[in-house]
C-alpha cells in the first residue's frame, strides 16, 4: 500500500487537469505539461480532487501508484511556480555565460564547453552562479545534474561545480615530513 498514492491531490485555482487515453495533462499560468501513464493505475478526477487507485494487485501496479501520485503533484506544482536549481562554479578562471540557446562554460579544459539549453528551461549565469528554472521538475533536475557532471567538485580545494547548499567533504593535502 502506498502512503503517497492514498492521499487525495487537490487542484489549485487557475489550473486545469485532464486525463484521457493514458495521457495526463496539466495546464496552468506557467504553461502546460503532459505525461504518459500506463493503465496499471486508475486516475479519477472529481471537481478539484484527484484520486489514484491501482487497477490490479500486482507489484508493478503498487510501485507505480505512489510514483504517479508524485508525478501528478510535481506537475501541478510546476505549472503554478517554477522549480529552481542553483549551481555554484568555484575555481580560478572558471566562467559561465548564456549565449542565445547555449551555455558557454570555461572549466579549466583546453577548450570551452558548449551546452545546449533544452526548450522549456530558463538558464541564467551571473559571475559564478548558474540558475536553472522551469516548470518540469524532472527536466530541471536532470539538466542541473548534467551540468554538475561536467566538472564535479574536487575534495582538496573544492574547485568545480556544486549545488547551492551542497557540502563538499574536504581532504587534507600531503603532509611534509
Amino acid at each position: 500500500m502506498s502512503r503517497i498514492g492514498k492521499k487525495v491531490i487537490m487542484i489549485p485555482e487557475k489550473t486545469t487537469v485532464a486525463f484521457s487515453g493514458g495521457v495526463f495533462t496539466v495546464t496552468g499560468p506557467l504553461g502546460a505539461l503532459s505525461k504518459n501513464f500506463l493503465p496499471l493505475v486508475n486516475v479519477k478526477i472529481d471537481g478539484k480532487e484527484i484520486t489514484l487507485t491501482p487497477t490490479k494487485e500486482t507489484i508493478e501496479a503498487d510501485a507505480l501508484w505512489g510514483t504517479y501520485a508524485s508525478h501528478i503533484t510535481n506537475m501541478i506544482a510546476g505549472v503554478k511556480t517554477a522549480f529552481v536549481k542553483k549551481l555554484i562554479l568555484e575555481g580560478i578562471g572558471y566562467k559561465s555565460e548564456v549565449k542565445g540557446a547555449n551555455l558557454m562554460l570555461a572549466l579549466g579544459f583546453s577548450h570551452p564547453v558548449n551546452v545546449v539549453i533544452p526548450s522549456g528551461l530558463k538558464v541564467t549565469a551571473e559571475k559564478n552562479l548558474i540558475t536553472v528554472s522551469g516548470s518540469d521538475k524532472e527536466m530541471v533536475g536532470q539538466f542541473a545534474a548534467n551540468l554538475r557532471a561536467l566538472k564535479k567538485p574536487e575534495p582538496y580545494k573544492g574547485k568545480g561545480m556544486r549545488y547551492e547548499g551542497e557540502v563538499i567533504k574536504r581532504k587534507q593535502g600531503k603532509k611534509t615530513a
